[in-house]
């Protein structure tokens, strides 16, 4: 589980998107969101809202009545958002939707392309993109990624200044004067590495890690509505500050969250565990 953090992919994420040179339309990335937010709760999956009997989430639907792939002149989609006839403009004029030009672009770039669909993107198996061989994996796709933009790597960042990004990154706290002071003093070639190692065998280390986990698991000893009472569920925060501590694999650390109990023998640390299921927010409210 010791990885970088899911902000720093993002970013990576986002600039591999967006980089200097023209880059591919995709339907997940690029259309899927413009429609999903404009389109699809009147042409989507949803029957009760659904109207014109068309469907934009469904390819061989879209295909039939709206996209003429290749062609954005002669698609319907196409005419429909580019139309200043207010009672053929799409989305409608009163509904509180729009596209903007760059969209617009967007879907017409993604038509003449040939108005291809992808699977919902949570359904495709994540793969691994190729580096050269001896390459340090995420360090060479940024230096692609900037060398694409015409940037250049910022300058190699002082040891007082590494020292601190990485207590503040694995630990959460800046490090004490004396421990900077050894840091500086120490010369051997694996100063850097070594540091990172005691950092990471610190109880510190899970402590920090599991601040985030519990934040998206919306960790708390109380109910969080009404009267927002008092509930125990600390036994469940310090599994996640082990887990994190003792570098459980990922999909165990998941599976026992989620399914600990129905795990064949589950021990007591993996019933624990479930408080996953517990952490969100209920109310003992009256009549609720």
């Amino acid at each position: 589980m010791r990885s970088l953090s899911i902000i720093s992919l993002a970013f990576v994420g986002s600039l591999t998107a967006h980089a200097g040179e023209p880059q591919e339309i995709l339907f997940n990335r690029d259309i899927r969101p413009i429609l999903s937010e404009n389109c699809f709760h009147c042409h989507g999956p949803d029957e009760q809202t659904r109207e014109g009997d068309l469907r934009l989430d469904d390819e061989a639907d879209a295909h039939a009545k709206a996209i003429s792939p290749g062609k954005p002149a002669a698609s319907e989609l196409w005419k429909r958002i580019t139309t200043s006839d207010e009672d053929d403009m799409m989305p409608p004029p009163d509904g509180g939707k729009n596209l903007t030009v760059e969209q617009q672009e967007l879907i017409k770039g993604w038509i003449e392309a040939g108005g291809e669909y992808q699977t919902h993107w949570a359904f495709v198996a994540p793969t691994r993109p190729e580096a050269p061989t001896g390459a340090a994996g995420i360090d060479h796709l940024v230096k692609k990624t900037l060398a694409q933009s015409s940037l250049d790597p910022s300058p190699r960042a002082d040891r007082r200044q590494l020292i601190r990004r990485l207590y503040l990154d694995l630990n959460g706290l800046p490090p004490s004067p004396d421990e900077v002071a050894a840091f500086l003093s120490d010369n051997s070639p694996d100063a850097y590495a070594k540091l990172v190692e005691r950092l990471l065998d610190s109880p510190r280390y899970g402590e920090h890690m599991a601040r985030f986990w519990l934040d998206a698991a919306r960790y708390g000893d109380t109910h969080g509505l009404h009267l927002d009472n008092y509930r125990e569920i600390w036994p469940y925060r310090d599994w996640v500050v082990r887990a994190f501590n003792d570098n459980k694999r990922f999909d165990t650390f998941v599976t026992e969250q989620l399914a600990g109990d129905l795990l064949e023998n589950p021990t007591t640390d993996q019933l624990v565990a479930t408080g996953f299921n517990r952490s969100h927010v209920t109310t003992n409210e009256g009549g609720s």
